[in-house]
């Protein structure tokens, strides 16, 4: 089926997906556009903060959608199945090395400055910077699935249906990972909250 002549960035996910096989590039590079950021973005908090590997997935997962869009069935929701497809690949990627992912300690923690430079920014900034180190640090010390639970509802601000449809469970399952992770980060966080005995 033709595609109408419109922009292309007025066409749905999957009106661009159909456009793939035809090699129509715009089609291409719009879902490029809206996706690319947000991607990279779960696969470097997936991946332990690695940015390198993170851009090496990114590329792996464009092209999987660019070689495989008939696996996309209608009845899905293109969001639906991308991150199903992230997930899957870091999935094999902890097979793969049989370790967790490595700390975010490493490097710093996505662009939190290091604390060399903390005398220079006030004290209100420096305690949110360290709020979300230790967010992300007891994010990463977090299983797998819980991780990618997490970062699914509250970076990537899917619902509970999609992201029950990505990790192939029930909603139940999904709501009760939620808790579990956020109980464990309350925990880990503590010593951030003003009203701790």
């Amino acid at each position: 089926m033709t595609l109408p002549k419109l922009p292309y960035h007025e066409y749905t996910d999957e009106r661009l997906l159909e456009a793939l096989p035809k090699g129509e590039v715009p089609a291409f590079d719009e879902l490029y556009r809206r996706y690319s950021k947000r991607l990279l973005h779960y696969f470097q908090r997936m991946l332990g903060g690695d940015r390198a590997k993170a851009q090496d997935f990114l590329q792996e997962i464009f092209l999987k959608i660019i070689e495989k869009p008939h696996l996309f069935q209608a009845h899905q929701r293109f969001s639906t199945w991308r991150y199903a497809i992230a997930h899957n690949m870091c999935k094999n990627e902890y097979r793969r090395l049989r370790v967790r992912s490595r700390s975010t300690r490493e490097g710093g923690m996505n662009g939190v400055p290091p604390a060399a430079t903390h005398d220079a920014l006030p004290e209100t900034l420096v305690m949110q910077e360290e709020l979300l180190a230790q967010v992300w640090q007891a994010l990463a010390e977090c299983e797998e699935v819980q991780r990618s639970t997490f970062l699914l509802r509250f970076q990537q601000e899917l619902s509970i249906k999609e992201i029950s449809a990505i990790l192939s469970c029930s909603e139940g399952t999904t709501k009760s990972r939620l808790f579990y992770t956020l109980k464990k980060l309350a925990k880990s966080l503590q010593e951030f909250n003003p009203n701790k005995s």
